[in-house]
């Protein structure tokens, strides 16, 4: 059952929502004792305790001292190490009432995940547009870039949401990717993914079974090979799923021999960049969300949202 929603919102801080937990069973002598034990390993209660940037449902500050009794409700926001900034900004494609479309740009993660927060697309947008209800419809992996749609409204999120369970969204991609003279294109490519064992969990597997997933690939133009490649003949694709699963177009690709350039999961799993170190930003995934399409939910309108971005190309003489 949804929780209550509470009378009171503390306001966005830098284009961050306040978090809230609620006291539950057991007793503790004070406010500070319960963030301990809630939240163990998370250092820094005192000092933002100190700050007054922990509240009660009414917005009061709480003192570390402060009575802790069953079903306290408390404001707090997360605060997180500092974060690297993404040098590329995201392109405001459209807002109304109810959505706020952008074209995002490589390497920005969509929402809060981990260590991000910040450099995020939801935060960033918040901050610029100081909505606070913004919620993503849908999900782009931060090394794609392109189209990214968000609702605004709260009680019509599931509506729009709807659309993508019931595959009444229209969307295409575009990709650079090794040129394979055996693939007979068009081609529409089915398989079955399922997420890889152990320590292979970030690659989704092609298994035998009834396919899962359905794409089909469309040949735009030859591309010249990339510099440091010059023995690798590209492509540029059009990619337009009829499913939505994780990693979908980057695994199916993979598959056909054809993986993209820059993807650093398909098909050999490089280690995750350590907290602080900078990602190379002249090697981006070489993945874009061209196009996201729908028929509006709330009034019919027909929608289509389109990205003014490009990928790294050269047409091949």
């Amino acid at each position: 059952m949804a929780r209550p929603r509470p009378a009171w919102t503390p306001p966005l801080r830098d284009g961050v929502a306040a978090s809230r937990v609620a006291v539950g069973e057991g007793r503790f002598a004070n406010v500070a004792e319960f963030l301990d034990a809630r939240f163990p390993g998370v250092g820094g209660w005192p000092a933002r305790l100190a700050r007054g940037d922990v509240l009660d449902a009414d917005g009061q500050p709480l003192s570390a001292m402060s009575s802790c009794p069953h079903g306290l409700l408390i404001w707090y926001w997360r605060d997180p190490p500092p974060e690297t900034r993404v040098p590329f900004e995201l392109e405001l494609l459209h807002q109304c009432e109810r959505l706020v479309v952008v074209d995002k740009p490589h390497f920005l993660p969509v929402a809060p995940s981990g260590r991000f927060l910040h450099e995020t697309a939801l935060v960033r947008l918040k901050r610029l547009l100081g909505i606070a209800t913004l919620v993503p419809m849908h999900r782009i992996d931060l090394d794609t870039a392109g189209v990214l749609v968000f609702t605004v409204q709260p009680e019509q999120r599931n509506a729009y949401q709807a659309l993508l369970r019931e595959r009444r969204v229209h969307k295409v991609y575009e990709a650079v990717a090794p040129w394979r003279e055996e693939l007979v294109l068009p081609l529409t490519c089915r398989h079955r993914l399922q997420d890889g064992p152990g320590d292979a969990f970030m690659q989704m597997q092609v298994v035998a079974g009834d396919p899962n997933t359905e794409t089909r690939v469309e040949l735009i133009e030859r591309v010249a090979p990339r510099h440091d490649a010059p023995d690798t003949p590209l492509a540029l694709y059009r990619l337009t799923p009829r499913t939505g699963r994780r990693h979908q177009l980057r695994a199916q690709m993979n598959a056909l021999g054809a993986p993209i350039v820059g993807d650093r999961i398909y098909p050999h799993l490089y280690p995750a960049l350590a907290p602080g170190e900078t990602p190379d930003y002249t090697r981006p995934l070489q993945l874009l969300s061209r196009e996201f399409g729908f028929t509006d939910p709330i009034d019919g309108q027909a929608r289509r949202f389109v990205s003014r971005r490009r990928l790294q190309t050269e047409a091949a003489a």
